[in-house]
């Protein structure tokens, strides 16, 4: 896809949001997945909630995207992980 063809405007502030199991690492996990593909991530661009029966874990990473392919490459390696259920 061609930068003119995206509705974003690049660069631009993006919440990415991740859920998964809840276990002790998986926002570190997240993070460092995310952070390979951006630089490092502020804490106050990342939020956590707990499922309501503490089973699930859903982060939003709010990220600074520069390109269309970043964000491309940022979807694919989350999705790419068995610990990742969804990516929205």
């Amino acid at each position: 896809m061609h930068e003119e063809q995206s509705l974003l405007e690049f660069p631009c502030r993006f919440p990415i949001k991740i859920m998964g199991r809840e276990c002790p690492d998986f926002q570190d996990y997240v993070v460092d997945v995310i952070s390979s593909h951006v630089g490092e991530i502020s804490t106050t661009d990342i939020a956590a909630k707990l499922s309501s029966k503490g089973n699930f874990l859903s982060i939003t990473v709010t990220i600074s995207a520069q390109s269309r392919e970043q964000l491309d490459n940022v979807y694919r390696a989350l999705t790419a992980s068995d610990r990742v259920l969804f990516v929205l």
